[in-house]
């Protein structure tokens, strides 16, 4: 079993794959991603293949976008020596988020056996776009928390942190577009950020459907928004789905948004395994389909790396944010030049 990160960078870890592929086989090696273990991802694959419902609509005509939103309120507490050679492009998107973007993006496997499954995920990241020199001030965003407050209790600057030096350039917060090139997603972005010292702990993935092509209310009825599927991860993990519905009562048509939400602790009252605790049985039962195989490690790292090059290329500093807030206005800015919004809603799967 390895816990991730695997590696620094695209070398250490195909050494480090290298090492142990040379003692074990493959199909014995487990590397853990934790976020694959938390029953909300696993249940992408339930809604999308249990039901007839999303499937057929899984695709560029009719979702708009996608959003995958990791982002924490804690600083690097202890973790500074580590956190500051690393930084929050390798910490979180090179793994997590990469997962989920495979996942929200994988073609049908044709069975959930083990390598049927991670078959469909390698595809996706080999059709991520490259992000490099020539648009990487246009795709991402690089932020870094200074001193304010979070839950009302005043924190310091990540430049204050201890063991962080004080002309630290590493991210504590990344945004950026990232784009599928294959039938199914040609056109629809993929907006992914992750943060520390963030407004909220949350970590959801929202699936941002088309608008209707025409809308027959008038407009005193009030505006029809699309559609959205929020996946929410952390914490209280639920399944919400935004709709268009008139509100009770006489005087005409009145429109409101309104969520249809499945609260996993509502509906399901047993208790369900935490995520380390899931991926610690499946390695005793011998089950690595929710494990990350040695290709898809090292894509994920082929795609981060050319936006660490581009990033050291530049030498600029990240974009300063204050801490207990949603991160850097150019994040803001890099989903709204698009005609788009970021999803803050924290009430929404209350």
């Amino acid at each position: 079993m390895l816990e991730k990160p695997i590696g620094h960078d695209l070398e250490s870890a195909r050494r480090i794959n290298d090492e142990v592929g040379g003692v074990f086989a493959e199909e014995q090696i487990y590397r853990i991603d934790h976020y694959l273990g938390k029953e909300t991802v696993q249940n992408l694959l339930a809604l999308r293949f249990a039901n007839s419902l999303f499937e057929p609509l899984w695709n560029s005509g009719h979702i708009d976008h996608v959003q995958i939103t990791v982002a924490e309120t804690v600083g690097v507490e202890s973790r500074g020596g580590y956190y500051d050679t690393s930084g929050a492009l390798r910490d979180m998107v090179q793994n997590h988020l990469m997962q989920l973007v495979c996942l929200v993006g994988m073609e049908p496997p044709v069975s959930l056996d083990k390598e049927a499954v991670r078959d469909e995920k390698i595809k996706v990241l080999r059709s991520l776009s490259p992000i490099g020199i020539e648009n990487i001030s246009t795709t991402t965003v690089r932020g870094q928390y200074r001193a304010g407050a979070v839950g009302g209790t005043a924190v310091r600057g990540y430049l204050e942190e201890e063991g962080i030096g004080s002309d630290s350039l590493t991210e504590t917060f990344v945004a950026l577009k990232a784009e599928v090139q294959n039938w199914r997603w040609s056109g629809v972005p993929f907006y992914l950020r992750t943060g520390k010292r963030m407004q909220e702990k949350v970590s959801e993935i929202v699936i941002q459907f088309r608008p209707i092509p025409h809308s027959i209310f008038p407009r005193e009825a009030g505006e029809t928004a699309p559609n959205r599927l929020v996946v929410r991860l952390q914490p209280d993990e639920a399944i919400g789905l935004h709709l268009i519905a008139k509100e009770p009562g006489p005087g005409g048509m009145r429109l409101r948004e309104v969520p249809l939400n499945l609260s996993f602790a509502q509906t399901f009252k047993n208790r369900f395994p935490d995520a380390y605790e899931r991926l610690l049985m499946d390695v005793v039962r011998g089950n690595p389909t929710l494990f990350m195989r040695r290709d898809e490690v090292e894509a994920a790292w082929i795609w981060v790396e050319r936006i660490l090059d581009a990033w050291a290329s530049r030498s600029e500093r990240p974009k300063p944010y204050i801490a207990g807030t949603s991160g850097p206005s150019q994040a803001i800015a890099l989903i709204e030049r698009d005609g788009r919004t970021w999803h803050d809603d924290p009430a929404f799967l209350a």
